[in-house]
């Protein structure tokens, strides 16, 4: 996993949920990552509702969050 940091607030370093759920969401060829936060806020959104799609993709199995 490469290194990098949220686009927004410069967090650093970014989670591997945080890489995971910018990859789902954003589509898996993105580079803007964003931290938690910022990643709510830019999908208009709260913090737990991205936690909670975090959760279910790992339940699904999703490769992203293994």
């Amino acid at each position: 996993m490469k290194t990098t940091q949220c686009v927004s607030c410069c967090k650093h370093p970014l989670s591997k949920d945080e890489y995971g759920i910018c990859m789902k969401l954003l589509g898996e060829d993105t580079e803007a990552f964003y931290c938690l936060s910022c990643l709510a806020d830019y999908l208009d959104v709260t913090e737990q509702d991205i936690l909670d799609k975090i959760e279910e993709f790992k339940e699904e199995g999703c490769k992203l969050f293994s």
